[in-house]
């Protein structure tokens, strides 16, 4: 799976990775966290991952589908070192001590209060390293009725609402990939990245409390705002759109046809470019997205209609030419077959392949347990004001990337450093919260 985002420099030197230098520790485990630590290792961060004894990180043993590794654990952990901890005995701690010591980023989504029990929250770690960047993941915060309780994405899909408004009109679902462990991950990336560009003008540090129930509740976008001033609950379409009209899939010869139609603009070029249908285009019944979305069930008849006399290969053609959306309705193996992964070119570093390459990953590039390493040292430039000194520590290391470390070096730390306490916390007003509770 290759990054969106691709780096070039003019130089004849190697382009250098934005967070080069950057030092991120993670305990970690699932999803949240590991997405969010995966994307600052793609952006050329150190990540060193700690797992538990034995285990590891449960994400390890979902399936064996990657060459003997589990899909979710080879999405996830490209490109980072591993090492396994015993927390409970105080050599265990002192290791992660050590290893904060030294690092710019310390990320955590244990169970709710668990790092503070540990003697590892943000304030105690903060107060000898005031630099130092602590992201706290949890599910619904770090206050409030339900800060001590668990979550998984399902839970979370279901209790915010996203659920009420996913699926078909008959049957509510969660989606098809985990989005609340990857909003909350995303989010915790963005708020990571500004607090290292705060801190490299201030010298401070940060404090991100970030929970995948907020993260969730950001994510349900004009949904949540329908509810709160319109009281209006969003009904499931299943591929459709309560806003927009036409919106769907559409039968062909051979198939199905994806025809979304944004713009009033694009009505009338589907009409007259791609159907030849210029009385459609002029008729001002369907004028309007909102008088097509009054008469949703007259246009998608219309539209039927009309798909049906092409085969899906050749309508798909159509509506770029005459620039509209559309596209064919793929099967999961789709993505890799289509014609927009041909030719995605990996972000400079070499961790990341095409989207054609179906690993998503070298299943060399991610933490291995029985690996015989540990993080070693390394290094942060020291003539930054800012930098910190990575520093050698001890441990049983569950795995490395690439089969050693990555090497470090004196990398700069180019975006790398600053900020004051982030509250990642959308869901502040009690109108808010009433419309996520009457969504369901």
């Amino acid at each position: 799976m290759t990054s969106t985002a691709e780096f070039h420099s003019e130089a004849t030197e190697p382009t250098r990775l934005p967070l080069d230098g950057v030092t991120v520790v993670s305990l970690e485990q699932a999803v949240a966290a590991p997405i969010a630590s995966r994307h600052l290792a793609d952006l050329g961060a150190r990540v060193i991952k700690v797992e538990r004894i034995g285990e590891g990180d449960f994400a390890r043993n979902y399936d064996t589908a990657v060459h003997g590794l589990a899909s979710h654990f080879v999405w996830l952990n490209r490109g980072k070192e591993s090492i396994c901890v015993d927390l409970k005995v105080p050599e265990g701690l002192e290791a992660i001590r050590s290893l904060v010591a030294g690092a710019d980023v310390f990320i955590q989504n244990l169970a709710p209060g668990a790092a503070e029990r540990l003697g590892l929250g943000a304030d105690e770690l903060r107060a000898d390293h005031p630099e130092l960047v602590v992201v706290n993941m949890t599910g619904y915060g770090t206050s409030g009725p339900f800060k001590d309780r668990k979550a998984y994405d399902m839970l979370v899909q279901a209790e915010t609402g996203l659920c009420s408004i996913t699926g078909t009109p008959e049957t509510a679902t969660k989606t098809g990939v985990p989005v609340s462990d990857i909003a909350a991950g995303l989010y915790a990336l963005t708020a990571i990245q500004a607090a290292l560009f705060r801190r490299e003008r201030t010298g401070v540090g940060a404090t991100i409390d970030l929970s995948m129930f907020d993260a969730t509740v950001e994510w349900l976008g004009h949904s949540m705002y329908m509810q709160m001033y319109q009281d209006i609950q969003i009904k499931r379409m299943g591929l459709s759109h309560a806003s927009i009209a036409p919106y769907d899939a559409y039968p062909t010869q051979d198939g199905m046809i994806l025809i979304g139609v944004q713009n009033d603009r694009g009505w009338r070029t589907l009409m007259s470019d791609v159907f030849v249908r210029d009385d459609l285009a002029a008729n001002p019944r369907y004028a309007t997205n909102v008088l097509r979305v009054q008469h949703r069930a007259e246009v998608d008849a219309l539209v039927a209609e009309e798909t049906r006399r092409f085969l899906t290969a050749d309508l798909d053609k159509l509506p770029r030419r005459g620039r509209c959306t559309g596209g064919a309705a793929q099967r999961h193996e789709g993505p890799d077959r289509s014609p927009a992964a041909r030719g995605a070119r990996p972000l400079a570093g070499g961790r990341h392949r095409s989207r054609a390459d179906p690993r998503g990953s070298s299943a060399d590039d991610v933490p291995r347990r029985g690996d015989a390493h540990g993080p070693g040292p390394g290094s942060r430039r020291a003539d930054r004001p800012h930098s910190r000194r990575t520093r050698s520590h001890g441990g049983a290391g569950c795995g490395t990337a690439g089969g050693g470390h990555r090497p470090i070096g004196t990398s700069p730390p180019s975006f790398a450093t600053s900020m004051y306490i982030i509250m990642v916390n959308w869901v502040t007003s009690n109108r808010k919260r009433d419309a996520v509770r009457r969504m369901w």
